[in-house]
């Protein structure tokens, strides 16, 4: 035993996959390792048809059974089933983000998020909606959008009755009675509840009116604005008379 210990510090691997370059310290090892090529599972749950190829592996899946959840947070009162789950979850307090994109260097928590990123510079979309033609990079973003058709709102705030399909949404509406306004104005330090409403302030700087009244021609701020607009006599009258 101390032999095979012996070898994690010296980097030994004497024991080599024949069907690939794999090499590991422990016999145990390789023929764990061998089960990745030939398929076997000999290790079974007790309680459902689940199956994997090591021991480790059946005893964080029996977990999903227990809801044991050994590994605790230091921080808060987060805890998991799993290790690696963990280790991510420490990256919300030290603000850690290793996977970087090679293209335009934005960084994240974890590998999976990395890719989901890395498909907005290919254009592909690989999750489709089987109700309409809507695809996406990312299959949270799916689930989301599912909503759109199934009418489910499972998210509800605390306060009142107020329920909505996406957490972002929530989180807006909470700032209805938080008061809440976390985006600032740059230049004169108006203070807005959402980032949309400050992308409408800031136009009250540039002058931009990105809003255009098909009519008349007339530009606005905003689309509220553009819509209050259209609802005035002057507009109609215009309307009805480009249209005789």
């Amino acid at each position: 035993m101390l032999k095979t210990h012996m070898r994690t510090h010296m980097g030994e691997n004497p024991y080599a996959c024949d069907t690939c370059g794999y090499r590991c310290s422990r016999l145990s090892g390789l023929q764990a390792h061998a089960r990745t090529h030939t398929g076997e599972k000999p290790y079974a749950c007790d309680v459902c048809e689940y199956r994997c190829s090591r021991p480790a592996h059946l005893q964080r899946h029996a977990r999903t059974h227990t809801g044991e959840k050994p590994y605790a947070c230091d921080v808060c009162e987060y805890s998991s089933s799993q290790l690696g789950n963990l280790q991510t979850h420490a990256r919300t307090h030290t603000g850690e983000k290793p996977y970087a994109c090679d293209i335009c260097g934005s960084a994240y928590t974890t590998s999976s998020d990395l890719k989901k990123h890395f498909l907005t510079h290919t254009g592909q979309k690989p999750y489709a909606c089987d109700a309409c033609e809507y695809r996406t990079c990312s299959r949270c973003s799916l689930r989301s959008h599912m909503r759109t058709h199934t009418g489910e709102k499972p998210y509800a705030c605390d306060v009142c009755e107020y329920r909505c399909s996406q957490p972002a949404s929530l989180k807006r509406h909470a700032r209805t009675h938080t008061r809440e306004k976390p985006y600032a104005c740059d230049i004169c330090g108006s203070a807005c509840t959402t980032s949309s409403d400050l992308k409408r302030h800031a136009r009250t700087h540039t002058g931009q009116k990105p809003y255009t009244c098909d009519i008349c021609s007339f530009r606005f701020v905003s689309s509220s604005a553009l819509s209050k607009h259209k609802r005035t006599q002057s507009h109609r009258r215009k309307a009805v008379y480009n249209q005789s």
